[in-house]
């Protein structure tokens, strides 16, 4: 489900609460916007169900158009069926009809600096360039930031498969 825009964040304590048109100035985020990226993806985390490894894990994905989705990780008893927070998030967007992203947001309950696992890197980078931006929240008020590219250097791609997928 949607969330509000960067700048009008009213997210329920599930983690939910609805959707705001996006903002003429999607193709930036400045602190502010950060900050919101964040204050979203930790109000998803209420919405996790994590009663294995009592870790949940919240994340909120901003679209090019500016929309967020948000995601929590769910986990099931045999672990391998689990859903990635941000696995969810992307999931919810491109059921939603987005394919194009703009950054996205991780936190744990812990706020130690998570970052996406190598799983959820190869789901980003199916839509997502080297240069996506990735914030991680360790606590300290500032997101670390850290790109795709980086995370996941000669990520598999549909030109590796022969296939062209919106000119890539």
């Amino acid at each position: 489900m949607p969330l509000a825009r960067p700048d009008a964040v009213a997210a329920s304590a599930r983690g939910g609460g609805g959707y705001f048109p996006p903002a003429s100035d999607a193709d930036g985020m400045d602190d502010s916007g950060q900050d919101a990226l964040l204050a979203a993806a930790r109000d998803s985390l209420d919405a996790a169900y994590a009663p294995y490894s009592a870790y949940p894990v919240g994340a909120a994905l901003r679209t090019a158009d500016g929309t967020v989705f948000t995601g929590c990780n769910v986990e099931t008893a045999n672990y391998s069926n689990s859903l990635h927070a941000e696995e969810v998030a992307v999931g919810s967007a491109v059921a939603a009809g987005h394919r194009s992203f703009g950054a996205l947001a991780v936190t744990s309950e812990h706020r130690d600096g998570l970052l996406p696992c190598g799983s959820c890197r190869q789901t980003l980078a199916e839509f997502c360039d080297e240069a996506f931006p990735i914030l991680a929240d360790d606590g300290s008020g500032d997101p670390v930031v850290r790109r795709l590219g980086d995370l996941l250097p000669d990520a598999i791609g549909p030109a590796d498969l022969g296939v062209d997928v919106d000119g890539r």
